[in-house]
C-alpha cells in the first residue's frame, strides 16, 4: 500500500475544518492528529474528522514523531511562531495565507524552512485547482490576445466586533490580509503568464480605501502596474459584499471567471467564459475528481515525494512577492499594525528569547579597548530594502545574532537617525546590550569638528537608548583641524565612559599615524582601528566624497607592520562579486566605483575558485578580506536573509597564501 503523508493540524477554526474534510478525499494524505489550546475541543475535532489524536497544546503535536507534515491554520500573528517551531521539529509545512504579518516575517519563515531542510508552502488552495491551470493556459497561449487589464475581487461582510479576528489590529485584521491577498496573488500570476514567466512583480501600486476606528481596512481597492503596462485592479473588503469574481481583458477577448477562488469547489465542476467581439460566448467546463483542499493536500504530498522543498504551485519567491505587495497596499493606504511600529516590542519569530546557535559559524577578533570579542562580520544597519523598519531589521539582526554575529555598524547620518533608533529599539527589545558591540559613527563632513562630534555622539546615544558605544568612529577627517584636537576630545569621551574605543573612518594612514603619535606623546589613548575600504576589487573612483581605500600593497604592508585593525566598508564592492546581481547594470555608484578591466579579471578568478571550492563567489571575496595578515572585519549590508545566509559561508573558506596572491594579482 502506498505510504500516505501523515498530517497534523495546528488550530481548529473553520478553515481547519475545510482542510480536514479535504483530507477525507485525499489520495495521498491522512489526518493523524490535531491541536488546539483546548484539549476537549481538540479531541472532539479529532473524533469528528477521523484523527487518531487530539492535543491540548501545539507543541505536543510537533513532538509527535509519527506526524510528517503540519497544516497551520491559527490567526495570522501566530503563523510565524508555529512555522518556525514546525521547521525545527523537521515537519513539512503548509501554512495558511497570508503566511506572515509582513514581508520580513515571511522571509524569516522561508529561511527557517531552508535551514531545516523541510518543505514549505503558503496555502493558497486556488493555485492547486485545475481551473487555475486552465486560466494560465488560456492566457499564456494568448487565446484572448495580449493581456492588458486584470480585475480581481474577494470580499465579504462581517458585523463589527473590535475584539474579533476580522477587525482587531492586534490580530492583523482587515480585508487586505484576510482575502485581499488572493487578489494580489492572482494578478501577479496572470500577469506572469501573460509575460511568459511564473509570476510578475508590479512596478508600482496605489491604494485607496476606508479604515475603521480599530485601525484596519474595511474596504479598499488598489491599482497595480506591471511591465508591459499590464494593469490590475484588486479589491477587497470585510464590510462590504462584492461579486467575488475575476476578469482578464486582452486585445482579442475577455476571460470571465465567476469563482476564481474556490473554482471546482466541493462539486468538482466549474465554468469559465471567453467573450470575443462578434462571436458566441465560449463556455469552458473544468472538472476535478477531488475537492480543492484535497487537491492542495495532495500537491504537498507529491512535492514531498519528489524531494522538493518548494511547490511548483506556490514558490517561495512567489510568497515573498505577494507579501511585498500586501505591505505596499497596507502602507499606501495607511494601515500599520501596532506590533509593527518603530517603538513596539517586536518579538522573535519563534516567540522565544534570542540565543546563539550551538553550531554558529561566526569567527571573532579583538579591538583594543573592547572587552567583548568582536564578530569578524559586522552588520550594517542602513535598512536596505526595508518597508516596515523594525520588523525588517529585527528579522535580519536576529538571524545575524543567532549565527554568532554581535557587531553592528550605525552612524549619526544613516536614515536621518532612524538607523540608530531602530537598532536601539531592537537591542532594548531583546535585552542584549551587554552581548552586542555597537560601532557608532559621527562627525561626517561638513560637521567634522570637535563640537559637532560631541553633540552628535550625545544624540546618537539617546537614539540608541544606551550609555556608551563600544567603538566610536569619526565618519570623516578634517585636515584643517590639528589632529590633536580630535584625540583630546575623543579621550574626554573615553574617560567619561561614553565610548570604550575609537577610530577613524576614511582617514589617511598618515593622519592616523600622526594621531597615535600625538596620543603617545601626551599619555593619551590612540586610535584602535580604521574603517576604510578594503576589498578584492580596487575602488576606481571614490564611491562617496572623502572615501579612502587601503587596498594597495603599500597600505596593506603598513597595516601588517603596525597590526592596525581594519573594519572595511563595501568589503565586497557593493555586491560586485555577487553572481546574478542585476543591480550591477544600473547601479551608478557601483559602475563609477568598481568597474575596471582589472576588477573584472579578479571577478572571473573569484568565480573560478568558488566553483572549484563549491562555495559562493561572495564568500571567496570576503575570505580574501578576512584572511589578511592584519586584523580585519568586514562590514556587510545584506538586504535579505538569503544574502546574509550566503555571506556567512565565508567562514567555511580557507585560502592559501598563493590563492590570496593569485586572486589579487593574477
Amino acid at each position: 500500500m502506498e505510504k500516505r503523508l501523515r498530517w497534523g493540524i495546528i488550530g481548529i477554526g473553520n478553515i481547519a475544518k475545510a482542510f480536514a474534510k479535504g483530507l477525507l478525499q485525499s489520495k495521498k494524505g491522512t489526518l493523524h492528529a490535531v491541536a488546539s489550546r483546548s484539549a476537549e475541543k481538540a479531541k472532539a475535532f479529532a473524533q469528528e474528522y477521523g484523527a487518531l489524536r487530539g492535543y491540548g497544546d501545539y507543541q505536543s503535536l510537533l513532538d509527535d514523531v509519527e506526524i510528517d507534515a503540519v497544516y497551520i491554520s491559527t490567526p495570522h500573528p501566530m503563523h510565524a511562531e508555529w512555522a518556525f517551531k514546525a521547521a525545527r521539529a523537521g515537519k513539512h509545512i503548509l501554512c495558511e495565507k497570508p503566511i506572515a504579518l509582513n514581508y520580513p516575517q515571511a522571509m524569516a519563515i522561508i529561511q527557517a524552512a531552508k535551514d531545516n531542510g523541510v518543505f514549505l508552502m503558503e496555502a493558497f488552495m486556488y493555485r492547486c485547482n485545475p481551473q487555475t491551470a486552465k486560466i494560465l493556459e488560456i492566457v499564456s497561449q494568448k487565446q484572448i490576445g495580449e493581456v492588458k487589464i486584470i480585475d480581481a475581487t474577494h470580499s465579504f461582510y462581517a458585523e463589527m466586533d473590535p475584539e474579533g479576528r476580522v477587525y482587531n489590529a492586534d490580530l492583523a485584521g482587515g480585508g487586505i490580509m484576510d482575502v485581499g491577498c488572493y487578489c494580489t496573488s492572482f494578478a501577479r500570476l496572470v500577469a506572469g503568464a501573460a509575460m511568459g514567466q511564473a509570476v510578475a512583480e508590479p512596478l508600482e501600486m496605489k491604494a485607496m480605501g476606508h479604515i475603521v476606528y480599530t485601525g484596519v481596512d474595511a474596504y479598499t481597492s488598489a491599482i497595480m502596474r506591471f511591465p508591459g503596462d499590464i494593469i490590475a485592479t484588486v479589491s477587497t473588503a470585510v464590510q462590504l459584499n462584492q461579486a467575488n469574481h475575476a476578469n482578464i481583458y486582452g486585445t482579442e477577448g475577455h476571460l470571465y471567471i465567476p469563482d476564481p477562488w474556490f473554482g471546482t469547489g466541493a462539486s468538482g465542476e466549474s465554468k469559465i467564459y471567453i467573450y470575443r467581439p462578434g462571436q458566441p460566448v465560449e463556455e469552458i467546463a473544468i472538472h476535478a475528481d477531488r475537492g480543492i483542499y484535497a487537491l492542495e493536500a495532495d500537491a504537498v504530498a507529491e512535492a514531498v515525494e519528489q524531494g522538493l522543498k518548494e511547490s511548483p504551485h506556490m514558490s517561495w519567491n512567489d510568497t515573498l512577492g505577494d507579501m511585498r505587495c500586501l505591505d505596499n497596499w497596507r502602507l499606501d493606504l495607511g494601515v500599520t499594525y501596532p506590533i509593527e511600529k518603530p517603538t513596539a516590542n517586536w518579538p522573535t519569530c519563534s516567540n522565544e528569547p534570542l540565543t546563539v546557535k550551538t553550531n554558529a559559524p561566526m569567527v571573532y577578533g579583538q579591538i583594543a579597548g573592547v572587552e567583548k570579542p568582536v564578530s569578524k562580520l559586522v552588520m550594517g544597519v542602513m535598512m536596505t530594502g526595508a518597508q516596515h523598519l523594525l520588523p525588517h531589521c529585527s528579522v535580519m539582526y536576529d538571524y545575524f545574532f543567532e549565527n554568532g554575529g554581535n557587531c553592528f555598524d550605525t552612524a549619526y547620518i544613516y536614515g536621518g537617525g532612524q538607523s540608530d533608533r531602530i537598532l536601539g529599539q531592537w537591542i532594548k527589545n531583546r535585552g542584549i546590550r551587554d552581548k552586542v558591540v555597537v560601532l557608532g559613527k559621527g562627525a561626517h563632513t561638513p560637521d567634522c569638528n570637535p563640537e559637532a562630534l560631541s553633540r552628535q555622539m550625545m544624540e546618537s546615544l539617546d537614539r540608541l537608548q544606551t550609555d556608551y558605544l563600544d567603538i566610536y568612529m569619526m565618519h570623516r577627517d578634517n585636515t584643517e583641524i590639528p589632529v590633536g584636537e580630535f584625540v583630546d576630545v575623543l579621550n574626554e569621551h573615553l574617560k567619561a565612559g561614553r565610548i570604550h574605543s575609537f577610530g577613524g573612518s576614511n582617514w589617511s594612514l598618515q593622519r592616523l599615524a600622526e594621531a597615535n603619535q600625538y596620543a603617545q606623546k601626551h599619555g593619551l589613548v590612540g586610535f584602535s582601528a580604521i574603517s576604510n575600504n578594503l576589498c578584492l576589487a580596487d575602488m576606481v573612483r571614490p564611491v562617496w566624497d572623502g572615501c579612502i581605500s587601503v587596498n594597495d600593497p603599500v597600505s596593506r604592508q603598513w597595516l601588517a607592520d603596525t597590526q592596525t585593525a581594519v573594519m572595511s566598508w563595501s568589503s565586497t564592492g557593493r555586491g560586485f562579486f555577487v553572481v546574478g546581481n542585476e543591480a550591477m547594470l544600473t547601479d551608478n555608484v557601483m559602475v563609477r566605483g568598481w568597474y575596471s578591466a582589472v576588477n573584472f579579471k579578479r571577478k572571473a578568478r573569484v568565480e573560478k575558485l568558488a566553483e572549484e571550492k563549491g562555495v559562493a563567489p561572495i564568500d571567496i571575496a570576503l575570505a580574501w578580506v578576512l584572511q589578511q595578515p592584519f586584523p580585519t572585519f568586514a562590514l556587510t549590508g545584506p538586504a535579505s536573509l538569503e544574502e546574509l545566509s550566503i555571506t556567512l559561508g565565508c567562514f567555511g573558506v580557507s585560502l592559501t597564501d598563493a590563492e590570496m596572491a593569485w586572486l589579487y594579482e593574477g
